[in-house]
């Protein structure tokens, strides 16, 4: 594991298969049972080798502050009740999900510019999650659609305090099959910000359709943004998880991490110790930060780092709420990058961004409970009030 030792200030007050060619035009209506967004009827698409061409205008992208939102896209189940096993849940709410596609519908629930990259299955599910992205204002020309795999689905237990558990259905999932000459480099290449996980690194082609896109953006200039968003179960081993995720991790220019990812990662490490986070720094890193769930978050930069709290709420479902927060981190960070040299100005970004995080976990499902630039505000408002 590739850890490095940088010196920077400390926290203060803390303890330191084979692929059949297929051509068809296909006309589809996409509906979204329990999704608040109406059914909308897609436009005949030109399927080929599970690529997709859009004929219908996309949403209008500003190329100085687009983020880039690499990566998986499914439907999660969650479950009406909180508190049972999945064999004991009553009934299931179907909700959208995916790590960066929860982050790039974020962004635009805030106001800013965003697409997603990534693959869905040829499925009523796949067509319902591209509409769920247009519905939102994200660009999703960089969609495919796979004829011979269906769309990833998971479903999540809830804890009665929020906390989620995870069972996936992917052998193999569309999201897993995109290949690198699906990529839309164009797109890539005019982003502001490439945001992107670990999950894509997990099997082949993706994984490398994955490091190819990072490697285009980041000879274009682009800033990227990693969250490694551990799922422990997807991946062959422990071993191998700590191994994928640390592969490209000195190529981001920022890094999210959580307190039980630092854990994961060093083996049982102290998250809270200045020097265990230090390994993590790389000489290339302009951010790290480290969430604390409830309690917030830290923020490290080779110039300074401090913690900024949480807003106090009564969590439902905690899905996606680091998602909400990455997302109200990158919505500031793409229309002014040099925040982050100025730590007045990233506190109050991410203030911002445990709003979003703080909201996001009042209601169940991921994109279904990401807020408003409005709602944000106005707890940030109340809380001073």
């Amino acid at each position: 594991m590739a850890l490095h030792s940088t010196v920077f200030p400390s926290v203060g007050g803390l303890t330191s298969s084979p692929r059949t060619l297929s051509v068809k035009f296909c006309h589809r209506t996409a509906r979204a049972p329990g999704i608040s967004c109406p059914p909308l009827v897609l436009p005949p698409r030109l399927h080929v080798q599970g690529k997709a061409i859009s004929r219908d205008g996309l949403p209008e992208t500003k190329d100085s502050s687009l983020v880039v939102c690499f990566g998986e896209m499914l439907i999660d189940f969650v479950p009406t009740v909180s508190g049972l096993s999945l064999a004991d849940a009553p009934a299931f709410k179907k909700a959208p999900g995916g790590a960066p596609a929860n982050v790039a519908v974020g962004i635009a629930r805030l106001g800013g510019s965003s697409a997603f990259i990534g693959k869905v299955g040829e499925d009523e599910f796949g067509y319902m999650l591209a509409d769920i992205l247009k519905e939102n204002n994200v660009n999703n020309q960089g969609m495919r659609f796979d004829p011979g795999a269906r769309t990833a689905l998971a479903f999540v237990t809830l804890r009665h305090d929020g906390e989620r558990e995870f069972m996936f259905y992917r052998n193999p999932s569309a999201d897993m099959l995109l290949e690198e000459a699906e990529l839309d480099f164009d797109l890539i290449r005019k982003a502001k910000v490439l945001h992107y996980g670990s999950i894509s690194l997990i099997t082949e082609p993706c994984k490398s359709a994955h490091i190819a896109a990072a490697k285009a953006a980041k000879d274009a200039g682009v800033v990227l943004s990693y969250d490694p968003n551990l799922r422990l179960p997807l991946w062959p081993s422990a071993d191998s998880a700590r191994e994928g995720i640390m592969s490209i991790w000195d190529m981001a220019d920022i890094v999210k991490i959580s307190e039980e990812e630092i854990s994961f990662l060093t083996k049982g490490e102290d998250p809270y110790d200045d020097a265990v986070v230090r390994k993590f720094f790389h000489p290339n890193l302009k951010l790290l930060l480290v969430t604390e769930g409830p309690d917030g978050c830290r923020y490290y930069t080779k110039e300074f780092s401090g913690r900024v709290k949480a807003f106090k709420v009564d969590p439902v479902d905690t899905t996606g709420a680091g998602d909400a927060f990455v997302a109200g981190v990158l919505s500031h960070v793409a229309s002014d990058f040099s925040l982050i040299q100025d730590e007045d100005r990233l506190r109050d970004a991410l203030k911002f961004a445990n709003a979003c995080g703080a909201l996001s976990v009042t209601q169940r499902g991921a994109i279904p409970s990401l807020p408003t630039r409005e709602a944000v505000l106005n707890t940030i408002l109340k809380s001073v009030a």
